[in-house]
Order: C-alpha cells, then sequence, then structure tokens
C-alpha cells in the first residue's frame, strides 16, 4: 500500500455533477458498477441516494488503497475489484440496475506530482493509471515525430502538432525528456504567450499524451459496449465526460444505440435489426450550473448524458462508428 504522504485527502475530491446525476437516474435502486471509482464520490453518493450495492472498479492501485481505509463503512454494501471498466462484464456478475463513468484523469492523480499527470508540478513524466506498462517518458522519448505529431493533433486537437512534435524530437537528441515540466518547457516555446484566462499552452498535449498512454480512447469503446452487455433493461447508464473529444464518443455511442442519429434520407425505409438498445434521459448534455462551479472550478468543462437500456439484445460497438480517432500505418507526411 502507498505511503500515508503519498495519499491524498479524498475529502478535497469533489465527485462532479453528482446531484444532476443522481436525479437523471432516480430512482436508485438494486445493484451499481461505479466504473472509474477513484476517490469514491459517486460510489457513496449512489449508496446514499438507496443504492443496495456498488461495485467500484479501478485500474489505479492508489485508488484502491485509499478506499482500504472507509470500505467498512459501508457494511458489506460496497465491492472494490482491480481491473478496467472496458471489462466490468468479466469482472461483475450481471446484470446490474445502473453503471456510473467518470471519464479522464481524476483530482487525486493530478495533485500528486510523483505521478506525472501534471505541466503545474514537477515530476517523472509518467501518466500511468495503473502505474504499470509503458510510460509518458517512454512515448516522449521513442516515438517517430510523425506519430508523436498525431497523436498531438487527434488526440488533443493541438493545431501545432508538427511544430511540438519537431521540438521533442530535437530537444531528446540532447537528453532524455524525463520530467513533466521539462516536456511543458518544450511544448510552451513552440506557442505564443497565453492571455489572461487563458490555459496554460500544454494543456492540449498533455491530454493527448496522456491518453496515448492509458488507451483511452480505445477503453471508453469497449466500456461503453461492456455497460451495454452488463445492464438489465431499464437499467441506467451515466457518463461524466471533460472534454470534447471524449463527449463526442459517448454522445455518438448513445444516438446509435438509440436511434437518434441523424438520418441522412428521411425517406429511407427503417434499417433491419435497428431496435434501440437505450432510451435518452438527456436528450442534451448537463452542465454544471453556476452553484457547482463556484464550490467546484475544475468542473468546468463536464457534461452528462445518461441513457437507460432497453430489451433490445446487445450490439458489438465499431470504434470508428463512434469517431474514435484512428491513426495512419504510418506517421502523417
Amino acid at each position: 500500500m502507498p505511503s500515508s504522504d503519498l495519499l491524498p485527502d479524498r475529502q478535497a475530491h469533489i465527485p462532479v455533477l453528482l446531484e444532476p446525476l443522481l436525479a437523471a437516474v432516480a430512482p436508485v435502486s438494486g445493484g451499481w458498477i461505479d466504473g472509474t471509482f477513484g476517490a469514491g464520490g459517486y460510489a457513496r453518493g449512489l449508496l446514499a441516494a438507496g443504492a443496495g450495492h456498488v461495485t467500484g472498479i479501478d485500474r489505479d492501485p492508489l485508488a484502491l488503497a485509499m478506499a482500504a481505509e472507509w470500505q467498512a463503512d459501508y457494511a458489506g454494501r460496497m465491492t472494490l475489484v482491480a481491473g478496467n471498466f472496458s471489462q466490468m462484464d468479466h469482472l461483475v456478475a450481471g446484470p446490474v440496475d445502473g453503471v456510473v463513468l467518470d471519464l479522464g484523469v481524476s483530482s487525486m492523480q493530478l495533485d500528486l506530482a510523483a505521478r506525472g499527470f501534471s505541466f503545474a508540478k514537477d515530476g517523472p513524466l509518467d501518466m500511468r493509471m495503473a502505474q504499470e506498462g509503458p510510460s509518458a517518458a517512454d512515448l516522449v522519448n521513442a516515438a517517430d515525430e510523425g506519430h508523436l505529431a498525431d497523436i498531438l493533433y487527434l488526440y488533443g486537437e493541438e493545431h501545432a502538432s508538427r511544430r511540438i512534435a519537431r521540438a521533442i524530437v530535437a530537444a531528446r537528441a540532447q537528453a532524455p525528456i524525463a520530467t513533466t515540466l521539462q516536456l511543458a518547457e518544450i511544448i510552451s516555446r513552440c506557442l505564443p504567450r497565453p492571455k489572461p484566462g487563458q490555459s496554460h499552452p500544454a494543456t492540449r498535449s498533455f491530454q493527448a499524451i496522456r491518453i496515448a498512454v492509458n488507451t483511452e480512447f480505445a477503453e471508453l469503446a469497449e466500456g461503453l459496449a461492456a455497460a451495454e452487455r452488463i445492464l438489465k433493461p431499464g437499467g441506467a447508464l451515466a457518463v461524466v465526460t471533460f472534454h470534447s473529444l471524449e463527449d463526442r464518443i459517448v454522445k455518438r455511442f448513445f444516438q446509435l444505440a438509440s436511434g437518434a442519429e441523424a438520418n441522412a434520407n428521411r425517406y429511407a425505409p427503417a434499417r433491419a435489426g435497428d431496435a434501440a438498445r437505450f432510451t435518452l434521459v438527456t436528450r442534451r448534455a448537463v452542465a454544471p450550473d453556476d452553484t457547482e462551479l463556484a464550490r467546484n472550478p475544475r468542473a468546468r468543462s463536464a457534461k452528462l448524458r445518461v441513457g437507460r437500456r432497453t430489451s433490445a439484445p446487445a450490439q458489438t460497438v465499431d470504434p470508428a462508428a463512434l469517431g474514435v480517432p484512428q491513426f495512419k500505418m504510418k506517421g502523417r507526411r
């Protein structure tokens, strides 16, 4: 277990959009999965709202170590499982009444410099949620320039991706890039100085590298499909996203699964086998209100989407159809 000085205060980490999420999935009862357990805020909220049992899944050992201190408070109503939410239907006995996913990096991961997620804190260039496998340093120091540029552009929507990739390759030729502040400085030199109120120049690049290291978009596509398979008819799927690429994938999933996608030809006959697998609870994404933003500024980019499972058979999910960015076999020219 990590030492106590590496365990952030769970009380400081506020679950985003919890109240509107609970309102959207009410009444809460039965068995639920919190597929991105983190500091446990959604799991505790579900239990307080009436869930009989919550299984928390997280690939970060730190999250499970933190929860060990208070799991017993819930008298057998909470089970913790180490793993990826993309495998939830293999990790948990179903069917279940609901699934909650809170995507992206957590506050506790950002707040610990040793985890290497933050461009504002000097630490090893790591970014691994599961604390195993290739790190961000491995990627930054080994990937060719074209692949780096693709990652920055497709995962971070960074329009200066080629310039930044070229600068990274030039810098690592002199010495390996080992820390977060090293990388942040290389990126910052490629971009204009931000105006007051603008985000740090390295924001998009760090996001992109983190997504690549943790294969987050592939995990998301597989996780949505796993949730579809494990939910019982009437079960709720609630997903909180924090940037446009994540939200686009979730929105597209619910559109395709509910039959709400735009029809290019309104006179075309309905396609066979297109029975809706979800009904939409939220027709549009729910954003935090002013009260929540005042309490938790990190919620400003959050969006919530909720659907309810029908009795239609689950279908295979095509990541490309969801808008998951697709890489060419070779780097961009």
